[in-house]
């Protein structure tokens, strides 16, 4: 059975949340409909939705007209077994000591390796992409320099792969927030399936925003692998929650905005000591300067 989505794009984020509201209220109903920012610097918003029956074009070009979007377009989605799929083009990946796998290739997880499970039908964040690699890398970098931390935190966690692999080097309990439940839905199955039920603490949470978190504060290492927008709007909390010589190491980054982010974090009182790109992303780590030099 096929399924079909309608995609879009308008100026501004106000414009976009309304319209993917809107969306929502269409028959045949959407099973989902996202919003998200256009990262090439043009304000452009992206918005879609997720059918399992054709969508109303006349209700889409309605919908369009009233919000000055772009007219849909949509697509036909032949039905394909995307977890069997995802297996079969993911290999394991290995950054510096970390082997991340799936259990289908659980056989080939070297004995000297932090071995990180993360099943296919997760495969967002699972090491398979640069940033996260980079974010892996950063990290085994880190502790070649001799780093350590005591009190770790991984914002917008997603597959809480950092996390885990934090916990699995220091062997301590780090927290895996996200805004979205479902990604600490996805953070709980997986710190279980690792046997780090008691390791990753899961948390819903916008940026620091927990009471949780708070009484942790502030942190010697903290993850945040997520978008531009958002590591920018984040800087100054980024800062009241990180120690100081505290390091934080940054991602979600194409290479062309990693330098507006870096400036961004200098100005908060971060001093950069790696940048490292892989393909089109980049990944920051960075050191929170100490107040009086």
């Amino acid at each position: 059975m096929p399924t079909y989505t309608a995609l879009t794009t308008l100026m501004g984020e106000h414009a976009a949340q309304a319209l993917g509201e809107a969306l929502e209220t269409l028959e045949p109903a959407p099973t989902g409909v996202g919003v998200f920012e256009v990262e090439d610097g043009s304000g452009l918003w992206e918005v879609g939705g997720y059918f399992l029956d054709a969508p109303n074009d006349i209700e889409l070009a309605l919908l369009t007209a009233a919000h000055g979007a772009k007219p849909f377009v949509v697509s036909e989605i032949p039905e394909t077994d995307w977890v069997a799929h995802v297996r079969r083009e993911l290999a394991p990946v290995e950054a510096g000591r970390f082997f991340v796998y799936g259990s289908h290739d659980a056989d080939k997880v070297p004995e000297d390796k932090v071995a990180l499970l993360i099943e296919a039908a997760m495969a967002f964040g699972t090491g398979h992409h640069g940033t996260t690699q980079g974010c892996l890398l950063s990290l085994e970098d880190y502790l070649a320099e001799g780093g350590r931390a005591t009190n770790v935190i991984d914002v917008g966690c997603g597959t809480a792969v950092l996390a885990m692999a934090a916990a699995a080097v220091w062997d301590q309990v780090v927290i895996a927030s996200d805004i979205d439940p479902v990604a600490v839905e996805v953070a709980e199955v997986n710190a279980q399936a690792n046997g780090m039920t008691d390791k990753i603490n899961c948390l819903e949470a916008v940026g620091f925003g927990h009471d949780e978190i708070a009484a942790k504060a502030p942190f010697d290492l903290i993850f945040a692998n997520i978008l531009k927008g958002p590591l920018i709007d984040l800087a100054p909390d980024m800062a009241a929650n990180c120690a100081e010589n505290g390091t934080i190491i940054l991602s979600g980054l194409l290479t062309d905005q990693a330098a507006e982010v870096q400036a961004v974090y200098e100005n908060s009182g971060f001093q950069l000591s790696q940048r490292r790109d892989i393909g089109e992303w980049s990944a920051l780590r960075m050191s929170k300067k100490p107040r009086f030099l």
